[in-house]
Formats: C-alpha cells, sequence, structure tokens
C-alpha cells in the first residue's frame, strides 16, 4: 500500500497561534516521526510526503532558508533513527538547485537507510509532478513509439524513484484544501483521496489510521464495474432495466 500526504496548513497553524510561519514547519517536522513509526502496522509499505514544491520557491527567501534549514537537520537527526527503525528513506525531486550540503545529506541519508525494508519513506523535495512529465515527453520524442511502461520508466529515471514503486493507493491532503498541487499527477491516476481540516502540525497517528480505515471501505473498480449479486434489483428512472 503507498499512501501519499500533501502536509499542508503548517504556516497558517503557526499564525493562528500568533507564532512565525516558521514554526509551524518545525512542529510539523516532528510530527512526520510519529506517522512514520504508525505506517508499518497500518499495513502501509511505501509514504511520500510532500515536503517542498518547485513552487515553494516562490516563498519569502527567508522562509525558504528556513525550510531547507529544516529539512537538513531532519536528516541529520533522524537518519540513524530511520536506520534502525528498518525504514528506507529516498527524496524524489530536482537537487540541482539545493544547497550543496543538504544535497550531500540527503545522498548520505540514502545510503545509510537503504537496507532498510519495513517502509519506504519518500520525501518530494523541489518536485514537480507537470515538470517529470515534461522531461519524459520530451525524451519521448525521439521518434520510438513507447509503451505506457516504458514511458513510465523513463518519467521516474532520474528523479530518485525507484522503478518499482508501486502507484498511489491513498493521498492525504491536510489543512483543509482540496487540490492535488502538482504532486503525483501520474502517480495518482487512480488513486482514492481524503481530505482533512487539521492542519499538518496537529495530524496524528490516529487520523492516519481513520483515513487507512476510510480507505479500505471503499471499492476500487479501476474504471472496471463492480460486480452486482445475483438476483440483485435496482430502479433507473423508474423502470426496471430489462
Amino acid at each position: 500500500m503507498h499512501v501519499a500526504i500533501i502536509m499542508d496548513g503548517n504556516g497558517r497553524w503557526a499564525e493562528a497561534l500568533g507564532r512565525p510561519r516558521l514554526a509551524g514547519h518545525e512542529r510539523g517536522a516532528r510530527r512526520i516521526r510519529a506517522v512514520v513509526e504508525a505506517a508499518p502496522a497500518l499495513g502501509i509499505d511505501v509514504m511520500t510526503l510532500y515536503a517542498f514544491s518547485a513552487d515553494n520557491w516562490k516563498r519569502p527567501s527567508s522562509e525558504v532558508t528556513g525550510l531547507l534549514t529544516l529539512f537538513d537537520r531532519y536528516l541529520v537527526v533522524e537518519s540513524p533513527r530511520l536506520r534502525r527503525a528498518g525504514v528506507r528513506l529516498s527524496v524524489i525531486g530536482r537537487r540541482d538547485r539545493l544547497p550543496r550540503r543538504l544535497a550531500e545529506q540527503i545522498e548520505a541519508t540514502e545510503r545509510m537507510t537503504a537496507c532498510g525494508r519495513r517502509l519506504h519513506l519518500r520525501l518530494a523535495i523541489d518536485y514537480s509532478a507537470r515538470e517529470a512529465l515534461r522531461r519524459a515527453a520530451i525524451a519521448a520524442c525521439s521518434g520510438t513509439c513507447w509503451s505506457s511502461v516504458e514511458f513510465e520508466r523513463r518519467l521516474r529515471s532520474g528523479r530518485g524513484v525507484i522503478a518499482d514503486t508501486p502507484d498511489v493507493d491513498l493521498l492525504i491532503r491536510t489543512g483543509g484544501e482540496q487540490r492535488l498541487s502538482d504532486f503525483l499527477l501520474w502517480e495518482c491516476a487512480y488513486a482514492e483521496l481524503w481530505f482533512t481540516p487539521t492542519p499538518w502540525p496537529a495530524f496524528t497517528a490516529r487520523e492516519l489510521a481513520r483515513a487507512v480505515a476510510d480507505f479500505r471501505s471503499r471499492e476500487r473498480r479501476f474504471g472496471g464495474l463492480a460486480e452486482l449479486s445475483v438476483g440483485a434489483s435496482f430502479s433507473l428512472g423508474g423502470r426496471c432495466p430489462s
């Protein structure tokens, strides 16, 4: 099971408490630990967290700098814990625009946790699904007729994405907004969506469990039809279908 989370509402959570926005991001970073620890018991094998979009560079430089510093600190502190817990961490998105120190820390963390098998935790940093699709489309202009499988392989290549990473089953967005925001557009083609007004700094493992329980109660048909029990009847415009 692959769960993706758009961790939204950090800044607004902090502002509502009269605190600087970066305080919300710091609290949100600490919230990741509780969610990651709860994930395996809920049947989650892969978890992708939207940490920093390509559009987030438009934010005030002080907030951007604070976020990038926070990512670096998170990796330094959490890497040993993740390794002991059997969690493999990888980062998807561009790395050429990140500070050199952060890029090096990402590589070090990926090496340190490479043997983790209990959970694959992916952080999307400087990530844009549209950019990933654009790059794959440009590569496809070679004149070769690619299958969808080959296109997907090319789409995933070069973004720190493991080739056998499954598509997203459940997409959660915190903070009250209800949109994808350029996140895993290809991988979320058949994802179930779950939105909550709870801002990410207040999101708990219990709420994650509720989202997973709701997901498991849904019927996923992937474009097909649900099987009808023998003798089932229904009305259509007041008439029984022939």
